[in-house]
């Protein structure tokens, strides 16, 4: 079948990975002050739980925010929100 080529082109949109939700959640819940700087994150479990994923998903979020400079993570202890996002 030949188009005269009236029709729209069609953008391609590639699904957005969990994780990447979960990221977005968590930064837009740190932007709004739920998690102010220098506050504790949830723990993985609790946010495995809230989130209903598994731990790896969770931890390519926290990943993420790491990555932008948003959180850091002390072995052992937790993940922080920075005092200052997205500055090292």
């Amino acid at each position: 079948m030949i188009y005269s080529g009236s029709q729209p082109r069609r953008t391609i949109v590639p699904p957005r990975y969990r994780y990447e939700e979960i990221a977005d959640d968590l930064q837009s819940r740190i932007e709004a002050g739920e998690f102010p700087p220098g506050s504790r994150l949830p723990s993985r479990r609790e946010l495995t739980a809230h989130y209903d994923v598994t731990a790896p998903v969770i931890d390519r979020a926290m990943q993420i925010l790491r990555v932008k400079g948003i959180t850091e993570t002390l072995a052992g202890v937790g993940v922080y929100v920075r005092d200052t996002p997205g500055e090292s």
